[in-house]
């Protein structure tokens, strides 16, 4: 693990030090973030060997964020150097002299400290080479085991995302180092053609690599292969036993979107009424945190300079609160929660996910099954999307394994659309198993756009869930 700071922000601290010293003269409240990120995307299939730099997550700047008495501005930039500091200067001062608003002052309570996240292997020092070796030759090997697949496609991404943050009283460094990788099988039959994808992920560095075993590669050939007999499911409601990614994306899309106050200041979420109100069964606690546990999401301090926090949102059914950006917070009299993200140093901080999930209980998988008379089991979620308005979700789901009188009966149906109100979705939850597992290998999008990266999960869940 290196643990050395950023050449690119140790070079600029100085001068950035200097502006906020200049403007800090002016203004009540001055801050700056510097990005130095570096994203790789590499992959095997059919179609050939792909190995690009990420545009959009490969960034270097600066952001400036003013506070003038009455409102904020912000100003970004890429170049800071002795030559160009004055004209900088100048800018923001142009643009904070005309912010009006009402928005109170930020906290800048004295603050020093630095995160380097843990990992074994660099993929960066590692080389695009040795990835790319590893992933054909994992590939090579599923195909030649299982001749009905059409193609086996092996993803593998990382980023480095170093950030500084400072301020008048406050200095913040961090070095995060997470990875990706992606198996999607596909396979063809008489009604079109099959694919089953599984995700790797981590806080961690190349290491990720040993964790795609031919095992699991093959687990993935057999499932995909099962799905060219699986069966239109009839529309209903359901006893379903949800495993931990469907778990992660109901309380990604049901409640993470839902929850994030920057909605509560435009009164665009529902949630906002039922804050100190039962929202799910008893059984249903929330956490969003880039704190308490390690995933993709995790990190030191937001891009607000708020340290992150874990962040309990359902304790017991019942909603305790949202989480919130500084801007928002301000505006609802209430703490910011360290959720202020932006896509890049170019892009405005909006109230976002980290790593979202529900905490374990003590129920079994095996008494979860046990206890359907006839539903399902949900695995491999896709996609999905949300109406924090009005509460209602939609989500694809891949697979459906048929449960009777307790069992298995060994029947899959496929594709599956889940829909719901939320309230009604989560009171319903009777069962939850003790294990916990998280994902991370999503993005995070606010309206299509401004892409952060994210993780959720949970147990495994029992409930009744509306199937189409």
């Amino acid at each position: 693990m290196n643990e050395k700071m950023s050449a690119y922000l140790a070079g600029a601290e100085p001068l950035l030090k200097a502006l906020i010293q200049r403007l800090g003269g002016l203004y009540p409240y001055v801050s700056a973030l510097g990005q130095d990120s570096l994203s790789m995307r590499l992959g095997v299939s059919k179609s050939g060997i792909s190995a690009m730099e990420d545009s959009l997550f490969t960034q270097r700047g600066f952001v400036i964020r003013v506070h003038n008495g009455k409102g904020y501005c912000e100003y970004s930039f890429n170049e800071l150097n002795e030559a160009n500091s004055d004209e900088i200067f100048g800018e923001i001062k142009a643009l904070a002299g005309k912010c009006e608003g009402n928005d109170p002052l930020p906290s800048d309570e004295p603050c020093e400290k630095e995160y380097f996240s843990p990992y074994k292997i660099d993929p960066e020092t590692l080389g695009t080479g040795e990835v790319i070796e590893c992933l054909s030759r994992l590939r090579s090997d599923v195909l030649g085991q299982n001749e009905g697949l059409l193609d086996m496609m092996l993803r593998f991404s990382w980023q480095k995302t170093r950030k500084l943050f400072i301020t008048k009283n406050r200095r913040l460094y961090q070095d995060i180092l997470w990875t990706n990788a992606g198996v999607v099988a596909l396979a063809g039959g008489e009604d079109g053609v099959r694919d089953y994808y599984r995700p790797f992920s981590g806080l961690c560095g190349a290491e990720l690599l040993d964790e795609i075993t031919p095992e699991k590669l093959s687990e993935c050939a057999r499932i995909c292969l099962e799905l060219l007999s699986a069966e239109p499911i009839a529309p209903g409601e359901y006893e379903c036993v949800c495993d931990p990614d469907v778990t992660g994306m109901i309380v990604h899309e049901a409640f993470g979107h839902g929850v994030e106050m920057d909605m509560f200041v435009k009164d665009r979420a529902l949630a906002k009424s039922y804050v100190g109100k039962r929202v799910a069964s008893d059984l249903v606690n929330m956490h969003d945190s880039a704190s308490a546990v390690e995933q993709c999401a995790s990190f030191l301090f937001d891009d607000e300079g708020t340290l992150s926090k874990d962040n309990l949102i359902i304790k017991n059914g019942i909603l305790l609160q949202g989480y919130a950006d500084s801007v928002s917070a301000g505006r609802l009299n209430v703490s910011p929660t360290g959720n202020g993200r932006r896509e890049s140093y170019l892009s405005k901080a909006y109230t976002r996910m980290t790593n979202t999930y529900f905490e374990g209980g003590n129920d079994e998988l095996k008494d979860m099954i046990a206890s359907v008379k006839y539903g399902f089991m949900l695995e491999n979620p896709s996609s999905g999307m949300e109406d924090p308005k009005n509460w209602g979700i939609q989500c694809m789901v891949n697979i459906a394994r048929e449960i009777k009188d307790g069992e298995l009966t060994g029947r899959v149906f496929s594709p599956i659309v889940l829909t719901g109100y939320v309230p009604d979705l989560l009171k319903s939850i009777s069962m939850v198993s003790k294990e916990v597992t998280l994902s991370g290998s999503g993005f995070c999008g606010k309206g299509y756009k401004e892409w952060v990266k994210v993780s959720d999960g949970g147990p495994w869940i029992k409930a009744r869930v509306r199937l189409g």
